[in-house]
């Protein structure tokens, strides 16, 4: 797997792909810093080495060329983040893109404008991604929230660039982080799944199954395991066609040696709304008319002493509502759980979009050991699958 160290980028231009898709609000500023703070690494060492770095990146989903998915928007923060001057060029190929990279001087940034104001991107075009490659020396993929895509910017472009390409400082982290859990991990091993849907982790949980000592299974998917074992849910959300799939779970991890965690109460509302009637219910009990929203104190007691033994914890989706401050507290009590078992020497990785979410919302980021930056290219790296991205670089 080569890296940022198996190059020295000394009068080098590195055209790195990076993930700066960042949340924008109606004065066109960024709101989250993120993503450009995860690519920093990569950027100083290329400058340290006295190369100059060519930056590609998506914002958005635009139709066309749009000025409010311009990242001209964006570059007083990248200039903030990193720390030193930043050239923008109001194109990403062609000739005003093409002398823009000629002209850069070692020590220099130069950011090009939205690789999907053309659909090239997207559709993976080979010309495209060749046009792209004529800018820079070396190639670093460090987007890992767009790995999973086949795209000219994150693939097709790679082929150009033979031995000449490499992974940067955040991908490579993330690959190491995931493969840390799913192949070199110490044991017990503990995967907290929450989230609404059981259909959106099965084939993930079907590819941990082999790899780990204990599921917790949270949110609204507890629903759909606890119907199916002859529960009532009262209004909980719950998929009843997956209720044989919850059931097939449950037979595959006992023949597995693996141990199931399922909330045993819950914090039960009246109404989806944090002003909504409460009450703690048994799981198996709840009334018609009223969902489970949390999970409950019982629960949270034996999730804390399960995730308090085990060396290796993997946290993807909420266990409640974390969004209303009256739902908040199972996943609060969750973040805090593993951030105790961290300090006790255990590795933990959080990834997926609500929970990422949960932990900056809460403080835990820099509490656990890992907080991934790609929601859906963590999760087809946990179900087993071979990222286009990832592919190109090691090809």
């Amino acid at each position: 797997m080569k890296t940022l160290n198996d190059f020295n980028f000394n009068n080098k231009k590195a055209t790195i792909r990076v993930d700066f898709n960042v949340p924008l609000n109606a004065n066109f500023d960024v709101t989250d810093t993120t993503r450009i703070q995860a690519a920093k690494h990569t950027i100083i060492k290329v400058l340290e080495d006295g190369g100059s770095c060519i930056l590609m990146s998506h914002l958005g989903r635009p139709k066309g060329k749009q000025n409010e998915f311009s990242l001209q928007h964006i570059i007083k923060d990248v200039v903030d983040v990193i720390g030193c001057n930043v050239k923008f060029v109001e194109d990403c190929i062609g000739p005003k893109a093409e002398e823009a990279a000629a002209n850069l001087e070692p020590g220099e940034i130069l950011l090009l404008e939205n690789l999907r104001f053309y659909e090239e991107e997207k559709n993976g075009d080979l010309a495209f991604a060749e046009k792209l490659s004529k800018l820079g020396d070396i190639y670093i993929n460090d987007a890992f929230g767009t790995a999973h895509r086949a795209h000219a910017s994150t693939t097709i472009i790679a082929q150009f660039f033979e031995d000449k390409k490499c992974f940067g400082n955040l991908l490579a982290r993330e690959i190491e982080s995931i493969d840390k859990v799913l192949n070199n991990s110490e044991k017990p091993v503990l995967a907290i799944l929450g989230g609404a849907k059981v259909s959106s982790k099965i084939t993930v949980i079907e590819n941990i199954l082999d790899k780990v000592d204990h599921l917790i299974v949270g949110g609204g998917m507890t629903f759909t395991f606890i119907k199916a074992q002859g529960g009532s849910v009262g209004d909980s959300i719950c998929e009843d066609d997956k209720m044989e799939l919850a059931l097939e779970i449950l037979k595959q991890a006992k023949e597995k040696g693996v141990e199931v965690h399922i909330p045993v109460d819950v914090i039960a509302a009246d109404d989806f709304d944090n002003n909504a009637n409460t009450k703690v219910v048994d799981v198996t009990q709840i009334p018609d008319g009223w969902q489970g929203l949390d999970a409950g104190p019982k629960s949270l007691e034996n999730f804390d002493e399960v995730i308090n033994k085990c060396k290796t914890i993997l946290w993807n989706g909420p266990l409640g509502v974390f969004e209303m401050e009256s739902f908040a507290k199972g996943t609060i009590a969750l973040g805090n759980s593993i951030d105790n078992a961290t300090k006790n020497g255990a590795f933990s990785l959080v990834g997926g979009g609500d929970s990422v979410a949960a932990v900056k919302q809460f403080g835990f980021a820099d509490k656990v050991s890992y907080v991934s930056t790609g929601g859906g290219a963590m999760l087809e790296m946990l179900e087993g699958k071979s990222l286009p991205g990832i592919e190109a670089i090691l090809k």
